[in-house]
């Protein structure tokens, strides 16, 4: 039977904008409204620009959480989540918590919830079946604490938080048997027989373990304070004593230590866990959290049913510009304002694409048809969204569905559009302090189509000042880029949105001839201008993938 769905990310493409990132959060925040029992939740799938940084800031909202990938990952699938027990625990207790819990291991933490080690039935039986090792309490420095739970013992005289540090475990069932056995420091297992008790005492015992809870007089009491011998009273009988005695040692005696154990972490790849269980074939492997604490453990059963991450994409429909693993994942809705791309789904699912400037237009259509009041602040983010996509209207991708959006938006938010897109647009292009991968990440996309791939960032910038700091900073940065990207071909814009105008750099084989018929300019030095060019989609793209395509089939001929 298939999981419940339980939650959904929302996801913008790669290298976010403004509208990535508006958009799964007024999308997430529309769906949540709904009462379905799914939690929907934005994610970014990169780092956020300056523009889009300031727009979240004036509208009072987080950045939404990184997601790198959706391949299912082990906190996807059936964590058995537990805390694990401290090394000072018995082997006693172990085992017996472990027939509780029905589990054959547990796992050994600190009160970091640090994993130190883990510890397995086999490892206890061992324990139990090592009748030669009769000095282990000692050795483990096993606390008194410890033998009385094991023994349901009783504390008659000495420190119940003190430590075993010396001597061995034997019986005594007679001061004969004792004189040719006993040495100091031992912990002795008696019966009724006083003169047995009065010579283990007075001959160096540490511990005596009056078994059957057998009276204990006043006279051996006192001789026991008075010789520094721990006196426990236990209800069980020589030999049950004898068996179970040992079983008192801490956990660290035995457990196998966390240098030696395999685990995962939570945010393991499945796949990846399950190559790894078939070479191993252990049962349990602890998983650890991102901060290396300790939160259960998981077999290979927990591994065996699909599980599959479920999402929203926003603003994207190529694979190129979607997160990592999203073959693995489950699309359950696309809403889109771009063109039809590589993204493939396993069956039908919501898809919504619409030849508008911006995807917070349609989230903003979808408001109304499902009639869900838009908040103030939502209202904010997505104007800022429409603003950033359609240049303030002044982009030929704008509509006039992006412009009644738009106004109706800035009317819920109580924004004034003209000195807030200023104001947006300013923040983004601000170079303070900013490296060069980190302008031309901002906005950077990827397309291909068939054999033709190739990459198109694009910054906009209300001054000339601003503008050429910026392509002073880019241009010798453009062949890293290419090599980082992996791409042959690489083109970036710096836009001018009053005057409407492209500077566009470009690196790769072939770019002066492609820019020049693509565009009917004069290319020189990676560089060319582009009147009245503002739009990507529309304008940038388009042109230089068919004359790509163009050249090729040009060279095949």
């Amino acid at each position: 039977m298939a999981k419940s769905i339980r939650k959904i990310n929302v996801i913008g493409h790669l290298h976010p904008d403004t509208d990535s990132i508006c958009s799964a959060i007024a999308y997430a925040y529309l769906k949540n409204q709904k009462g379905d029992g799914i939690f929907y939740q934005a994610r970014r799938a990169g780092n956020l620009n300056r523009e889009t940084s300031f727009v979240l800031k004036h509208f009072g909202f987080e950045e939404p959480r990184l997601i790198t990938t959706v391949t299912p990952q082990l906190k996807d699938a059936d964590i058995q989540y537990s805390v694990g027990i401290g090394q000072e625990t018995s082997l006693y207790a172990a085992w017996t918590l472990m027939r509780e819990l029905g589990v054959d291991t547990l796992c050994i933490t600190n009160e970091s919830s640090e994993l130190l080690g883990l510890i397995a039935v086999k490892d206890i039986a061992n324990a139990n079946m090592d009748i030669f090792d009769t000095d282990i309490l000692a050795k483990s420095r096993t606390c008194h604490c410890n033998i009385l739970d094991t023994l349901s013992g009783t504390m008659i005289t000495g420190d119940p938080v003190g430590t075993v540090s010396e001597g061995k475990v034997l019986v005594g069932t007679t001061p004969d048997v004792l004189e040719t056995k006993l040495e100091p420091g031992d912990i002795v297992l008696v019966t009724n027989l006083e003169a047995t008790q009065r010579f283990a005492i007075e001959h160096g015992a540490k511990c005596l373990i009056i078994c059957c809870s057998v009276h204990v007089s006043d006279e051996i009491v006192e001789l026991a304070r008075e010789h520094g011998c721990a006196i426990i009273a236990t209800p069980h009988d020589t030999y049950e004593t004898a068996q179970l005695i040992c079983m008192s040692a801490p956990v660290r005696a035995r457990m196998l230590p966390a240098d030696n154990i395999l685990y995962f972490s939570r945010d393991t790849a499945v796949e990846d866990a399950q190559k790894i269980m078939a070479k191993t074939r252990h049962r349990f492997y602890p998983v650890l959290d991102n901060r290396g604490r300790f939160i259960g453990t998981v077999t290979s059963i927990n591994l065996l049913e699909p599980m599959k991450k479920h999402v929203i994409l926003v603003d994207h429909n190529e694979r190129s510009q979607a997160v990592d693993g999203l073959d693995e994942a489950e699309i359950v809705e696309i809403i889109d304002h771009h063109r039809i791309g590589s993204v493939e789904t396993s069956g039908p699912v919501m898809f919504r694409n619409m030849p508008v400037g911006c995807t917070c237009t349609i989230v903003y259509d979808i408001f109304l048809e499902q009639g869900i009041e838009i908040p103030a602040d939502i209202a904010g983010l997505m104007l800022s969204a429409i603003l950033s996509d359609t240049l303030a209207f002044r982009s030929p991708t704008c509509t006039e569905k992006d412009i009644r959006a738009g106004k109706a938006l800035a009317a819920i938010a109580d924004v004034d559009i003209d000195e807030y897109a200023d104001e947006m647009f300013e923040a983004g292009a601000d170079l303070t302090g900013r490296s060069a991968e980190d302008v031309f990440g901002q906005d950077f996309k990827v397309f291909s189509r068939g054999h033709v791939r190739f990459g198109v960032g694009q910054g906009f910038y209300l001054t000339d000042r601003s503008r050429l700091a910026a392509e002073k900073l880019i241009a010798p940065y453009l062949p890293e880029a290419a090599v980082h990207e992996e791409l042959p071909l690489l083109f970036y814009l710096f836009t001018d949105i009053k005057t409407k105008t492209s500077d566009l750099l470009f690196y790769g084989s072939d770019g002066d001839e492609i820019v020049e018929r693509a565009f009917g300019v004069k290319a020189e030095g990676g560089k060319a201008i582009l009147p009245d060019v503002v739009s990507r989609k529309k304008q940038v793209v388009p042109p230089i993938m068919a004359t790509i395509q163009g050249l090729i089939k040009e060279r095949e001929e």
